[in-house]
C-alpha cells in the first residue's frame, strides 16, 4: 500500500491545516500561555484562526503571506469569531519581514512560531526565526512527512509533485533532527508537524 495520497494541483484545499492538527495547536498555545505568535505562510486562515483563538485578549499573532486574497476568504469566519484585533497580517514573502522585526530589536520575543510556507525555504526561516523565538519557545513546522514520501526509496513510485519537494524535505528533517539549540519532536498529526523548542 502506497503511504502518500496522490495530491493533484486543483486540490488547493489541501494546503490548509487539516482539524486536528488545528485544535492540537490551539491546546499547545494555550498550556503554553502564549501570547506573542507568529504565522508564516497563511493561506485561507484556519491555523491563523485557531491561533488567535487561543490568544489571550491582548496576544499578537503577526501572519505573513505574500497571497492576500486567499488570506481574505478565510477573514469573514476570523471577523465572526471576534480575533480580527490579535491579527497583523503582513502581504508579503517573509524573509524581508523576519529580517526587518531582526532589526527591530525583536529578538527573543515570540513564545511560538508556526511555518507553514514554501518548503524550499524552511532552513533559511529557521535561521532567523531561532532568534526571534524566546529561549523556551517553539516553532512548528509543518508538512514535515510529505505525504509519506519521506519514508521512500528514489525507486519507490511517487507522483512527480511530491518528488520534487521528497529531497528538500528529508533535508530538513536532518537537519533538524542533529540541530543542537533546539529539542525536537516529530508528530505524525496531519502531514507530518515538527515542534522545536528553542534550549539557547
Amino acid at each position: 500500500m502506497a503511504l502518500f495520497c496522490e495530491v493533484k494541483p486543483s486540490r488547493r484545499s489541501l494546503m490548509g491545516v487539516p482539524r486536528d492538527e488545528g485544535q492540537f495547536l490551539s491546546m499547545l498555545l494555550k498550556i503554553m500561555n502564549a501570547k506573542k505568535t507568529m504565522e508564516i505562510g497563511v493561506f485561507t486562515g484556519y491555523s491563523l484562526l485557531t491561533t488567535a483563538l487561543a490568544l489571550p485578549e491582548d496576544g499578537k499573532v503577526i501572519a505573513i503571506d505574500p497571497d492576500k486574497d486567499a488570506y481574505e476568504v478565510g477573514l469573514p469566519f476570523i471577523k465572526k469569531a471576534g480575533v480580527e484585533h490579535k491579527i497583523q497580517f503582513i502581504q508579503s514573502q517573509a524573509l524581508p519581514v523576519l529580517e526587518k522585526l531582526l532589526n527591530e530589536k525583536e529578538e527573543g520575543t515570540f513564545d511560538f512560531i508556526f511555518i507553514d510556507a514554501d518548503k524550499e525555504n524552511y532552513l533559511k526561516y529557521h535561521e532567523i526565526v531561532l532568534k526571534l523565538v524566546k529561549v523556551g519557545g517553539v516553532v512548528g513546522y509543518d508538512n514535515t512527512l510529505w505525504f509519506g514520501t519521506v519514508a521512500l526509496s528514489e525507486d519507490d513510485p511517487m507522483p512527480p509533485g511530491l518528488k520534487a519537494l521528497r529531497g528538500v524535505v528529508r533535508e530538513i528533517n536532518t537537519f533538524l533532527a542533529n540541530d543542537p539549540r533546539i529539542e525536537m519532536s516529530q508528530l505524525s498529526i496531519g502531514d507530518g508537524l515538527t515542534l522545536c523548542r528553542r534550549l539557547y
